[in-house]
């Protein structure tokens, strides 16, 4: 494939395969068993910030009635 006689146009696939679960408030890897204290306490006030399943950073609506937090890749959580 051409582009306005650029040279030769590639297209690379990343493929994302991964069961390793992220930490939904600042981003880091979540193992299993150590919680991070600090988002362990943040997040029983505040909604999630990061994706858990992509690390993602998440749209996040704040309502009266609770929030919303929209990631691209998995869709939409409430709480």
């Amino acid at each position: 494939m051409e582009d306005a006689g650029q040279g030769a146009l590639c297209h690379a696939v990343t493929t994302m395969t991964t069961t390793e679960l992220w930490c939904d408030r600042c981003g880091e890897p979540a193992t299993a068993g150590t919680a991070h204290p600090g988002c362990v306490s943040a997040r029983q006030l505040e909604p999630p910030r990061f994706c858990q399943r992509c690390r993602r950073r998440m749209k996040v609506q704040v309502l009266p009635v609770g929030w919303s937090a929209v990631c691209v890749e998995h869709g939409e959580i409430r709480g």
